[in-house]
């Protein structure tokens, strides 16, 4: 298995291994790594596994050649081993066709703990073998920054740092990034919305002397790796509810594209998904380009979903890769384009190709209050804001259809992350579990710098080099 960018222009794109991949993040280009070619999916040999074991064989198929099966299994063990639910990955029945997937049993209550703990555990691997370590920089707009840092907390061949957008992140989710008490984890409230703080990345990463001096790497969703750990959820729903003889649905909760991408990619293997809906709250660029073919940036407007609070979607450049053909001079062209004028070039025989792979939902907040409310009289069960925009478009898609597939609604955060939210809509507090009962009484350190490409590299460099001097 070899991997190439979506912004190779060559005749004869250069390829790279998933050991690789896993290490750099982004390509040098500017680009995101996909495989030359997808594997198969036997999925009558996949029923029954364990989580583990099941996430073993899924990543095996893309890290051939980099780790050995008995060891995927084993790191697989060590990373889904501290979940609180032991089916790691649970589905609830909500109604006769809608089942909710819960995605937030993992250490920081949010679906990022599925591949980001995987992650962790392949990074460290690596890069014993190697004898390197890396600095891994990243944006989030709430949850990933948690995710990765507790994955990476107290790793000695690893530095992280992760950019957030400074008040516009729930008090939850900042306290899990703000009170991770490890010397090598550095949390950065950044004056700007989540779009800067994704742009502030790829500025560092397009610095080269930066990129060289301190190993960048990358563990959000433009990390390949992330995408091949997330496919995993989707085939263990399947094959749960009867895959490969029954077909499934999936409406996901969607900011950067990177879940609903996975799930694109866990139907091109070889799971019958038939449709994949595209959830997305007020932020709705991607539900309108399914919608119109057009795709323009518009202002970030503050939600109470704040993880989705995004205009510019990284990962859908992997999907418009395969929409152009898989020509990386297009895909160049087009994302410059794109980041220039503020709108995608138009390409109609693209955006048909993709509405027919998925259908646009949008819930605003006022939809989002109501399916938590709703959901709660119905079911007796409470639901954080992400969670309801899909359950919200997963009831909407059913209500227009009268066959008999299971719809599988994705719950992708614990909603004690959103407590206000929640207590809003249905007037009960949900409570943190045990674990994270004390966040907010545990002290802050963070640091809040302008939305400045200088400010943040210095950090950075200053921070990193005192912790390789220490080493």
């Amino acid at each position: 298995m070899r991997y190439l960018s979506t912004r190779d222009a060559r005749p004869q794109p250069v390829t790279h291994s998933f050991e690789d991949v896993l290490l750099a993040g982004l390509a040098e280009d500017g680009g995101l790594y996909v495989p030359e070619t997808l594997p198969a999916l036997d999925l009558s040999a996949l029923a029954g596994l364990p989580y583990a074991d099941l996430a073993a064989r899924i990543v095996g198929l893309f890290a051939e050649n980099s780790f050995g099966r008995g060891e995927l299994r084993r790191l697989a063990e060590t990373a889904y081993g501290g979940f609180r639910h032991s089916a790691v990955t649970p589905l609830v029945q909500l109604d006769e066709r809608l089942w909710l997937l819960e995605l937030f049993h993992g250490p920081t209550l949010a679906f990022k703990d599925l591949a980001l703990q995987f992650l962790g555990q392949l990074f460290d691997t690596a890069l014993a073998r190697r004898g390197e370590r890396v600095t891994i920089v990243g944006a989030t707009s709430g949850d990933t920054g948690s995710a990765a840092l507790e994955a990476c907390r107290d790793r000695a061949a690893i530095d992280i740092f992760f950019l957030y957008p400074h008040g516009r992140i729930s008090e939850v989710q900042r306290r899990q990034m703000t009170t991770v008490d490890a010397s090598n984890c550095h949390a950065i409230a950044i004056d700007g919305t989540f779009d800067d703080c994704q742009d502030l990345v790829k500025a560092l990463f397009a610095d080269t002397a930066l990129r060289r001096d301190l190993s960048l790497s990358a563990m959000n969703s433009i990390n390949f790796a992330r995408i091949a750990a997330q496919i995993v959820y989707y085939i263990a729903a399947g094959l749960a509810l009867g895959a490969p003889g029954r077909k499934v649905s999936f409406a996901v909760p969607t900011g950067n594209f990177g879940n609903v991408y996975a799930a694109h990619l866990a139907r091109a293997m070889g799971l019958p998904i038939e449709r994949l809906i595209l959830a997305t709250n007020a932020n709705d660029i991607l539900a309108r380009y399914l919608a119109s073919g057009a795709m323009t940036i518009g202002d970030v407007s503050p939600s109470l979903s704040p993880s989705m609070d995004i205009q510019v979607a990284s990962n859908f450049e992997r999907l418009l890769f395969e929409l152009k053909g898989r020509n990386g001079a297009a895909v160049t062209q087009a994302i410059a384009a794109f980041r220039r004028d503020g709108a995608l070039p138009p390409d109609d025989q693209a955006w048909r190709a993709a509405t027919k792979s998925f259908t646009g939902h949008r819930v605003d907040d006022a939809g989002t209050l109501a399916e938590i409310a709703d959901t709660y009289r119905r079911s007796g069960m409470l639901i954080d804001p992400h969670s309801a925009v899909a359950v919200a478009a997963a009831r909407a898609a059913l209500a227009r259809d009268d066959g008999t597939t299971p719809m599988i609604a994705l719950a992708t955060a614990h909603p004690a992350k959103f407590a206000d939210a929640v207590e809003r809509a249905t007037g009960i507090r949900p409570d943190l579990p045990p674990a994270l009962a004390e966040i907010m009484e545990r002290k802050e350190q963070m640091t809040v710098l302008p939305n400045d490409i200088a400010a943040v590299s210095r950090l950075i460099r200053e921070r990193a080099r005192l912790r390789q001097r220490a080493a």
